[in-house]
């Protein structure tokens, strides 16, 4: 529910809601964005028991490599709003915060939805902090949410106001 309700915040803040087009948390995603008639896209990667994109995508392209995918995941995002997932979504959400950090894309609002969900993660960071491995600030830049409606106004908020004048909100 927390993924459907992200799609719908994301479509009437005028975004595409851009998933890795499969079941689950990425289905959830487009049926929300599906639903109050936002445009909806899929990036599906070719897997032996994962193979057809969700039924509520308007348009989707096949990738057979996950990195690839990635990269088109990243080329065609403004940013990223990370839901509760598995290892799929932990590989794509290094991903992006590597890219921050090294300052390959920026900005680029990297928000997690959930406190409680991804406490562990955050604790684990920051031990990582006082172990040396890395500043804080590389990793400040990622916020931790509980709310799709909050995460979405910080994904609007972040958007140089060339850009946000060009958004098309979708009247509910």
């Amino acid at each position: 529910e927390l993924a459907r309700e992200v799609g719908r915040e994301l479509a009437k803040a005028g975004f595409t809601t851009i998933t890795g087009g499969g079941p689950g948390v990425m289905e959830a995603a487009n049926r929300g964005a599906h639903e109050v008639g936002g445009p909806s896209i899929g990036l599906n990667i070719v897997l032996p028991h994962e193979q057809k994109p969700n039924p509520y995508i308007d348009e989707h392209v096949d990738f057979n490599y996950f990195f690839v995918r990635t990269v088109m995941l990243v080329k065609y995002s403004c940013a990223y709003i990370v839901v509760p997932g598995g290892l799929g979504t932990l590989d794509e959400l290094f991903e992006a915060a590597t890219l921050i950090q090294c300052g390959k894309i920026g900005p680029f609002p990297l928000v997690l939805l959930g406190r409680e969900f991804w406490k562990g993660m955050r604790d684990f960071l920051l031990f990582m902090v006082d172990q040396g491995v890395f500043d804080a600030k590389e990793v400040g830049f990622g916020k931790i949410v509980d709310s799709p409606s909050e995460a979405v106004e910080m994904v609007v908020r972040s958007l140089p106001a060339s850009i946000r004048e060009h958004l098309k909100p979708i009247q509910s």
